[in-house]
């Protein structure tokens, strides 16, 4: 399956502003009580602000002009009473949506995390691990901004402008199709340039994701980088990475304030339109200097909030473009389901095997063709050949990190594809050749996906330990359990590393033990110590062993040469070096 994201950037995976918005709500479906209540406010402050002008108005002409100032302190105090009430509400659903933005965002990064976790290895060995966590921050805090600080001014506005143009009809429905003109020049002019807006604004998101990969690789390397002295190469490629996201800035940033000088235009020509209008109907007398003052206002109520919404416009552009590039991880399923278990107990004394395996990765080459072996429980397998001849793609369908392109691989005479994944790393240990190490103690490592001894004292462990014959690779290390482990870093070496993975492996007590250069970076003495340990193992523990050093897999019970997508039996040590020699020639 392609996991790639970059497939993505086609017109096919691009939806409406209301279909992303709309399944954007679905996923915030538990804040909808906040929302409603949200909304409640709004709608009362927009009403409020709506009574003002109409009040103002009929205060002008009513008392202002007939000197009755009693009436005129009389609807100072009704309005002041009902712009503190606005002001109120304003700040209400101002710290709620707050509150509802930073839940939405602990949400999203939740599930988008959850979901990643959920990918199988194949995706991230298709995307870029920056562009990846650029995902995670930046795109989910530009949703955060909307809710927390968009979204209910959005809906606030287009209800203060509805209100507004009712009023400007009824007042006088000739000046007020004259005022709402220009607002058709304003929806015709946004519905053709939103499109542009959302696409420009995705392709400064997907450069800043594209900055942060390359931030990341650089970082991640950075001791290579100096060892070879290719300071130039990376500035170089964080600098065309920067020149990339400046240009799609440049460009967002444009379109993103395009809208506000075409509305602020549009808002002159009608408030000319509505004073001359005004003027004219007065000098007739067919309005009142009240009215005119009142409906000055509301044309500015109606216009001052299109305003806003060209910003706002603009930062729901940016939020969908954003939720794009989210829902492109959230709409990814794993292709390596759990199937249903229909096999019958098997009485075969195969522990694993493959079955006309044949595989390959999305867009590239078969790496291996029909394959067919069987591994027996307790016995030693070593797997040897050329640099890229297959060797951790056949380890790799062992412990299920992919699935067959076709074929069938079998663990206990069942479908591997039939095993909870609980169960089946329980059953399978994988030592990688670069280890995974988090930052905290050696204890804390050895004990990672490990449940068993997850309340052992430090005591507790230590005995676990030397009963699995692992305490002399615990002794290598100065404080023992205690020893602090820094992810990246330099608190131990990479051959601590393999050794820490090493013991984490043993101490699960695995069916079928997977050794995937895991000697690579370990003097002599301890890989012969590592070998005494694992010829301690349970005798029906099975070992496979990925070597380059031949030394690693002279004990071994069986030998397989895989090269050019074969696997076959080397037969004996001698054969298997021939082979290798030979298959090195060729490569």
């Amino acid at each position: 399956m392609n996991y790639n994201l970059n497939k993505y950037t086609g017109k096919e995976h691009k939806t409406s502003n209301y279909t992303a918005f709309r399944n954007l709500l679905q996923l915030i479906s538990h804040e909808k009580k906040n929302l409603v209540v949200a909304l409640l406010a709004i709608l009362l402050n927009s009403t409020l602000n709506l009574l003002g002008p109409f009040l103002i108005g009929y205060t002008i002409d009513h008392y202002v002009q007939h000197k009755q100032y009693h009436g005129v302190l009389v609807f100072s105090g009704i309005l002041l009473a009902m712009y503190l009430v606005a002001l109120f509400t304003s700040f209400f659903q101002t710290k709620l949506m707050g509150s509802v933005g930073q839940r939405t965002l602990f949400t999203l990064r939740n599930t988008i995390f959850s979901k990643i976790q959920q990918l199988p290895v194949a995706f991230f060995n298709q995307n870029k691990a920056g562009d990846l966590i650029s995902r995670v921050n930046n795109d989910t805090d530009k949703l955060n901004q909307f809710f927390s600080q968009s979204l209910m001014q959005f809906v606030g506005n287009i209800v203060t402008m509805i209100g507004a143009g009712v009023f400007l009809l009824i007042i006088n429905y000739k000046i007020g199709i004259a005022a709402l003109a220009p607002a058709l020049l304003i929806l015709l002019f946004t519905r053709i340039l939103s499109p542009w807006i959302k696409r420009k604004n995705a392709a400064n998101l997907k450069t800043v994701g594209g900055m942060s990969a390359e931030i990341q690789e650089s970082l991640s390397n950075f001791k290579v980088i100096i060892a070879f002295n290719r300071r130039d190469y990376f500035r170089q490629r964080f600098n065309e990475a920067n020149e990339k996201n400046y240009q799609t800035a440049i460009g967002a940033g444009l379109a993103n304030n395009i809208f506000l000088p075409f509305y602020a235009m549009c808002a002159s020509i009608a408030q000319l339109l509505v004073l001359t209008g005004g003027i004219y109907l007065i000098s007739e007398g067919e309005f009142s200097i009240g009215l005119l003052v009142s409906y000055l206002a509301y044309a500015t109520y109606f216009y001052n909030p299109l305003r806003q919404l060209a910003t706002l416009w603009a930062n729901f552009q940016v939020a969908m473009a954003g939720w794009d590039r989210i829902a492109e991880i959230l709409e990814l399923e794993t292709d390596l389901v759990t199937i249903p278990d229909t096999a019958q107990p098997s009485l075969s004394p195969a522990l694993l095997e493959f079955r006309n395996v044949h595989f390959g990765y999305p867009e590239g080459r078969e790496i291996l063709h029909n394959i067919n072996l069987s591994l027996e429980r307790g016995k030693t397998y070593a797997l040897v050949g050329p640099t890229g001849g297959g060797k951790t793609t056949t380890a790799s369908l062992i412990a299920r990190l992919y699935d067959p392109t076709q074929g069938t691989v079998l663990l206990n005479g069942k479908d591997i594809r039939a095993y909870a994944a609980d169960e089946r790393s329980r059953k399978i240990g994988f030592i990688l050749q670069e280890p995974f190490l988090f930052t905290g103690t050696v204890k804390e490592n050895i004990l990672y996906g490990n449940p068993r001894y997850k309340d052992y004292t430090n005591e507790q462990l230590t005995e676990a330990i030397r009963e699995a014959n692992l305490e002399k690779l615990l002794a290598i290390f100065e404080n023992g359990l205690d020893t602090k482990v820094v992810s990246g870093g330099d608190g131990v070496s990479l051959g601590q590393k393999q050794l820490i993975a090493f013991m984490r492996a043993v101490l699960r007590q695995p069916d079928l033990l997977i050794l995937d250069e895991a000697t690579a970076n370990i003097d002599t003495v301890t890989e012969q110590l590592l070998g005494e340990i694992l010829e301690k193992l349970p005798d029906t523990t099975t070992r496979v062993i990925i070597a380059h050093r031949l030394n690693t897999i002279e004990n071994a019970d069986e030998i397989f040469f895989v090269n050019s997508g074969e696997v076959t039996r080397a037969g004996s040590l001698q054969n298997a070096m021939e082979k290798l020699l030979h298959g090195v020639r060729e490569s």
